[in-house]
């Protein structure tokens, strides 16, 4: 029989990864800033191995429009042009030869929405993440009371798991809050 600091450990454990899952998502959205995280999930073939950009170049911002691409080999031009191309993440590569420029155009209206839309999104998933922690811990609790744990230890776990939710819930929409306040940010 699990007893409730190990049920309330795993689900606590489980929301903490859904969280860190929706800032590691949010990160890879843009608002209009520059920034190395839009190029992150975009693979090159570097010497036979698909590594990701970073694995081949160094990407600096050399301010809030640009990202600079500048490659370890020159060979590698044209692979990181064509998988940013290929990649759909809307931005348009200029190769002078020596590196790759990428301008990050200014949100529109619309497209705004859209993101916001997206982080609604993202965010939607990882609370449906949450409440399946929250459940599974209430079915583990009243397992472990048939089991034998007793009936108002079993309360006190769903009610604790239940804590937790709103804990994590409040994380969430702190995050999210913070996320759309940037992209509708001017």
């Amino acid at each position: 029989m699990m007893d409730t600091k190990t049920i309330l450990n795993e689900a606590s454990g489980r929301m903490q990864k859904a969280i860190d899952h929706l800032e590691e998502e949010l990160l890879n959205v843009r608002a209009g800033k520059a920034s190395p995280n839009a190029l992150n999930g975009i693979m090159v073939d570097y010497f036979g191995s698909q590594v990701p950009i970073s694995g081949a170049a160094s990407v600096t911002v050399p301010d809030a429009k640009t990202i600079l691409i500048q490659p370890w080999d020159k060979n590698m031009l044209r692979p990181l042009e064509k998988a940013i191309i290929d990649s759909n993440i809307g931005l348009t590569p200029s190769n002078n030869g020596e590196q790759i420029r990428l301008t990050i155009p200014p949100l529109t209206e619309e497209r705004r929405k859209e993101l916001v839309k997206q982080v609604r999104g993202e965010a939607e998933t990882a609370r449906i993440s949450l409440r399946n922690a929250r459940r599974d811990a209430v079915e583990a609790f009243k397992k472990a009371q048939k089991e034998g744990m007793p009936e108002d230890e079993s309360k006190d776990g769903e009610t604790q798991s239940q804590k937790l939710l709103e804990k994590f819930s409040k994380l969430l929409d702190e995050a999210l809050q913070k996320k759309e306040k940037e992209i509708m940010t001017v």
